[in-house]
């Protein structure tokens, strides 16, 4: 399930997209089928092999637009290896709270971001995100798991130190919200428990059929236990369209 709301990132065919963190790469696909060129770029080998796989399937489903085309890249979020001001959008979705010098990281955003370009950042929110610390520490005290929670004014002002500026906010994923208190009470590696299956089932299903009975509540729940904090943003000075 897609976080970014393309619409409010202003994805137009063409244009160049960087998708830092890109995991398995669910936003870095959607950009190719919108007829981007885009580089994922990952920490993890294993998941830049999977992320390889889908987009040679989607290549032989005739999913990719003629213009369009991905490469998938290892590396740190610390160095990118791109020349200043490379891409017209770049993506950074549920990376930031993973990394202990973020600092770095949103400098090496906003510099590969060219001055006319936009950025989405999204982070676990803090209330839904506190809930699961407080209900299980082995949710985030792992290898590679959370480091921080952050509030909406405190990624904000970090973002801002780095040069840019905040075009707008929103939260997504209100259902996913339960389920992962649900995953930490019964515990996060528990994935067979009776409840936590039930509920995936319901998940899948939403993200599959998108009904109305679903659709609905987590749109009207969203500002209120939305699980994703969602923010775009562009270089300091350039002005709103």
């Amino acid at each position: 399930m897609l976080t970014v709301d393309f619409e409010r990132l202003g994805l137009e065919p063409g244009m160049t997209v960087l998708d830092l963190g890109c995991g398995a790469g669910r936003h870095a696909f959607e950009c190719v089928r919108r007829g981007a060129h885009v580089v994922a770029f990952d920490a993890d080998l294993v998941e830049l092999k999977g992320v390889v796989q889908v987009l040679a399937a989607m290549a032989d489903a005739g999913e990719v637009p003629h213009a369009a085309g991905a490469v998938a890249l290892r590396g740190t979020a610390y160095e990118l290896p791109f020349p200043d001001a490379s891409f017209d959008r770049v993506i950074a979705a549920e990376v930031l709270e993973h990394l202990p010098r973020d600092d770095l990281a949103m400098a090496e955003l906003a510099r590969v971001l060219k001055a006319d370009g936009r950025l989405a950042v999204t982070v676990p929110r803090y209330g839904p995100e506190l809930v699961n610390w407080a209900l299980s520490k082995d949710y985030h005290a792992v290898p590679g798991g959370h480091i921080r929670i952050y509030r909406r004014s405190q990624l904000i002002a970090r973002l801002r130190r780095a040069g840019l500026r905040v075009l707008g906010s929103h939260h997504a994923h209100a259902l996913h919200s339960p389920y992962w208190w649900l995953r930490c009470l019964v515990g996060p590696k528990n994935e067979q428990h009776r409840a936590v299956r039930l509920y995936h089932r319901l998940l899948v299903w939403d993200i599959v059929k998108r009904p109305g009975a679903t659709r609905i509540p987590d749109r009207l729940l969203n500002p209120l236990i939305g699980k994703s904090l969602v923010v775009y943003l562009r270089h300091c000075g350039v002005e709103r369209d």
